[in-house]
């Protein structure tokens, strides 16, 4: 017997989809039966992530757009609901870290980064597909936050700071929603396992890191039937970090 896919007819959007975490929420989304819209910057890394790809390939497609442009976004959209009719999901895994320096030692190029990247670009496609998710009576949102969100982050208090916004804005845009059958909620991880991070902790202990396919997984639960009452919540995925 051919096993159920809990996604099986959902289209998700996953914003940053070409990212370490994005890439496995995207290939775990189209396991499970979704037909996946990545959202990506430059071509060859959604290209690299295609070739990559080890299954389901043939159920994500991608669409290059900044996500910080309201005007592309809503072009984008446009676009996906003209082809597909619907667009279920939505999970933000767009972000950036900056840090390194104190307050006092930032410029505001640094500040405008880390706002546009972690706060900016969530508020503009929630913005743009939450009247969408109302009209069709459905949606689920998903935005990667970050445990630095909480505060005490010295030297990294721009980016901790755009995660902390991003926090409020979804916990917000849940109580906005409560009254239609649209999901939203936040992720929050501590360190997790990417090149990125290995390269800038090469003596940490990786295996004690969550991988993204642990955190892709909790993901696809938030966007499943089986969590219909979690609902403004923020999960934190930090294993043991």
């Amino acid at each position: 017997m051919t096993p159920q896919l809990r996604f099986q007819n959902k289209v998700a959007l996953v914003a940053g989809g070409t990212g370490a975490l994005g890439r496995a929420v995207s290939t775990a989304f189209a396991r499970e039966g979704a037909r996946v819209i990545v959202t990506y910057r430059r071509r060859p890394e959604f290209d690299a992530f295609i070739s990559q790809s080890k299954s389901n390939a043939e159920s994500v497609t991608g669409v290059m757009v900044d996500a910080t442009d309201a005007a592309g976004v809503a072009r984008m959209l446009e676009d996906v609901l003209a082809n597909g009719g619907a667009l279920d999901i939505l999970v933000n895994t767009i972000g950036g870290y900056h840090g390194g320096k104190r307050i006092w030692e930032e410029d505001l190029s640094s500040y405008e980064q880390m706002m546009s990247l972690n706060l900016k670009a969530g508020f503009v496609l929630a913005r743009a597909l939450i009247p969408v998710m109302i009209r069709q009576s459905r949606g689920w949102i998903v935005n990667v936050a970050s445990r630095a969100g909480y505060g005490q982050s010295p030297g990294a208090a721009l980016y901790a700071a755009s995660k902390a916004g991003a926090l409020a804005l979804f916990d917000s845009l849940a109580a906005e929603v409560k009254s239609h059958p649209i999901c939203v909620n936040s992720v929050v991880p501590s360190i997790f396992d990417t090149p990125a991070n290995r390269q800038a902790m090469p003596a940490a202990d990786f295996a004690s890191w969550p991988k993204p396919e642990e955190i892709a997984e909790v993901i696809l639960f938030l966007c499943s039937p089986e969590a219909r009452i979690i609902h403004g919540a923020a999960i934190p995925v930090y294993g043991r970090t």
